[in-house]
């Protein structure tokens, strides 16, 4: 197949000997326009980076540099997001913060950037912060600064506009169903996938397993001495939320009667939940983690970014993962979990085939079709669902993995450092 014909030297490959996954939150992914609809995107960061903090008691003081991951402009000070995470999380005024954009593959660059700063021994704690909303996406206009012409005033949808990709005049889902025609797709067996993704979500809830990772929102207030104070606000008559709200049983005969929204295969029951939310973690040195009596989560070994065609940048998983094992010398069978996040359900599947994955490796909790995917938090969730997972189920190595607009995947090697012994 044509997806093997990249060149493997392009590949950005990153190998780590001393870096850890501390601990991991995230907050509820909540659907769009619903409780979290106006708040600001920087605030569920606050809340994830506050959490995490709480969680793993680890003192904010301790943190080196703050990595943040966000994709759309969803509030005015959306510039300094990564700066208000940390100071608002405590995080002492004097450690730098910057924002990574990696399209979908953000939150796993986020990670990648903090380990290479740990590598680079320019620290030995990092936040590492991915948060979205899309509620917030602006309706824009980028032509009017010079007046309004006749005939020429501008305002669109942001979020819808913002997934068309002009070099191959795509939208991302119709990227999805050249892979389902390419792969022999069929709309069957993308429903059926995604009442799989639903069930798998449900159980993965019913069991607590996800309330693991979640964080509680409430109404609250962030205090930072000497300056404004800023908070999260909820609608009056929500107190809590406290679990994904997209996640519902979806059997597949009310998946089926959903009308496509590309012209194929691909409909919003079988396409990534359109969600707002924040995950955290703190990627740590191994001596960091020795000096305080801290017991890991993961161990971060590698990552690979690659690039491939952007009219199929579906598939671009499977390129990532193949350099990613090459280069750390593991084998596909080696490999305990998947995570690939569910952009697409076609997609998906694409993947899932040309690297013959069995399911019962794949996405086992449910993945982005049911959970959601806000943009610039979900390789973070990935990261924190998939080092849950191989804890659980003392499993030894793990892939999360993503598809990215614009023709990218990227690929990140966990590994548990319990079941390594």
């Amino acid at each position: 197949m044509s997806t093997h014909h990249h060149d493997k030297n392009k590949a950005l490959l990153s190998h780590y000997e001393d870096v850890v996954l501390l601990d991991g939150v995230r907050t509820p992914f909540v659907d769009y326009n619903t409780d979290l609809g106006l708040v600001s995107p920087t605030d569920l960061g606050i809340k994830a980076a506050r959490e995490m903090f709480r969680r793993s008691g680890v003192a904010p003081t301790d943190v080196d540099i703050v990595v943040a991951g966000n994709m759309a402009q969803a509030s005015f000070d959306a510039y300094v997001l990564p700066r208000h995470i940390g100071l608002y999380s405590g995080v002492p005024l004097e450690v730098p913060a910057h924002l990574v954009q990696r399209v979908c593959g953000t939150g796993v660059e986020a990670i990648l950037q903090a380990a290479d700063n740990i590598k680079l021994s320019k620290a030995s704690l990092t936040l590492v912060v991915g948060t979205e909303s899309m509620s917030r996406n602006p309706v824009a206009s980028y032509t009017s600064r010079g007046g309004f012409r006749m005939g020429q005033v501008e305002f669109k949808d942001f979020l819808w506009e913002a997934l068309l990709d002009p070099a191959c005049n795509l939208t991302m889902g119709g990227t999805a169903e050249k892979l389902a025609i390419k792969y022999d797709i069929t709309r069957a067996d993308v429903d059926q996938f995604a009442a799989e993704s639903f069930e798998r979500a449900v159980a993965a809830q019913k069991s607590c397993f996800l309330s693991g990772e979640i964080a509680p929102l409430t109404s609250e207030v962030f205090e930072l001495a000497g300056y404004l104070s800023r908070g999260i606000k909820l609608p009056r008559s929500v107190e809590k939320i406290t679990v994904d709200t997209h996640i519902r049983p979806s059997p597949l005969e009310v998946l089926s009667k959903l009308k496509p929204s590309f012209g194929g295969v691909q409909t919003g029951g079988n396409s990534s939940a359109i969600v707002d939310g924040a995950a955290a973690t703190l990627v740590a040195s191994s001596e960091y983690v020795k000096e305080h009596n801290k017991v890991p989560l993961a161990r971060v070994v590698a990552g690979a970014v690659v690039g491939v065609r952007p009219e199929i940048m579906g598939i671009a998983p499977v390129p990532a993962i193949h350099t990613l094992l090459d280069s750390a010398g593991l084998s596909l069978s080696q490999i305990d979990r998947f995570e690939i996040n569910e952009a697409f359900g076609a997609q998906v599947l694409a993947c899932q085939r040309e690297l013959g994955l069995a399911r019962n490796k794949l996405n086992i909790n449910g993945g982005a079709i049911a959970i959601g995917h806000p943009l610039g938090a979900t390789g973070v969730r990935l990261a924190i669902t998939l080092a849950r997972e191989l804890k659980r189920s003392n499993a030894r190595y793990g892939v999360a993995s993503a598809c990215i607009g614009g023709g990218q995947g990227i690929a990140l090697l966990l590994e548990n450092p319990v079941a390594a012994n």
